[in-house]
């Protein structure tokens, strides 16, 4: 049984979903100096990042943090 969360805008978003759209509206080079981890850096892609983004829950959390950012800047 899952509940509605209508005030949670991760809810029902996959973490490949939101590192797609941040890729989309910043590029690699930007969420590079946003978030300044190696998978954006060095040869960046889909898997190599959501592999590291999966097992490192202070990474994970910078990107949706930054993923919460962008919404509400675009909701403006």
């Amino acid at each position: 049984m899952t509940q509605e969360q209508p005030n949670n805008p991760l809810h029902g978003v996959t973490l490949e979903a939101i590192l797609r759209q941040l890729v989309d509206h910043y590029g690699w080079a930007e969420l590079g100096q946003q978030i300044d981890i190696r998978c954006f850096n060095h040869e960046p892609s889909i898997a190599s990042s959501l592999k590291f983004l999966r097992r490192t829950p202070w990474a994970r959390e910078r990107v949706e943090s930054l993923y919460l950012y962008m919404l509400r800047s675009s909701a403006r």
